[in-house]
Formats: C-alpha cells, structure tokens, sequence
C-alpha cells in the first residue's frame, strides 16, 4: 500500500445544485475521509467545507481534481506536516 499522507480539502460552492455531485465524490471516498465539516454563508449565497482525509497522494489528488471539474465549486489542498 502506498505511504497515506493527511490532507485538507477546503472547498467553496456558490450554486447548491453541485451538491448531488460532491456528495458523489465524497462517497466515492469515503474510506479515506476522517471528517467533514460544511457551513452555509446565506448572506453571501455561498457553502464551504472542509473534508480531512488520510489517504495516498493519488487519491488525495483524484478527489482534488474531480472536485475541480464541477461547475460553481472551487478546491484548495494544504497537507500535513507530520513528524517522521
């Protein structure tokens, strides 16, 4: 198996009519995903949040790149710094 790293997804969606689709990746995912945390911005018209995930680099990635692809979301990865 390859060496797991631990990631945040922090992601901001301005059109709820994505959510069928992430919730399809985070699905997809979910062996990966630790936790997951979403918060309405009504008074912007906006929802962000925040998957952490301890997987492989290239699934980190996969998960990045198909969030990326959907119409009206935008995705930012930071990773970990873990002792060695």
């Amino acid at each position: 198996m390859d060496e797991t790293r631990v990631a945040l997804i922090g992601i901001i969606v301005s059109d709820d009519g994505a959510a069928e689709k992430i919730n399809a990746v985070f699905h997809d995912y979910r062996e990966y995903i630790i936790g997951r945390m979403g918060l309405p911005y009504k008074e912007r018209g906006i929802s962000i949040i925040s998957i952490t995930m301890d997987a492989p680099q290239s699934v980190i990635s996969a998960v990045a790149g198909k969030l990326g692809m959907i119409k009206h979301v935008s995705s930012k990865t930071i990773y970990a710094r873990l002792p060695e």
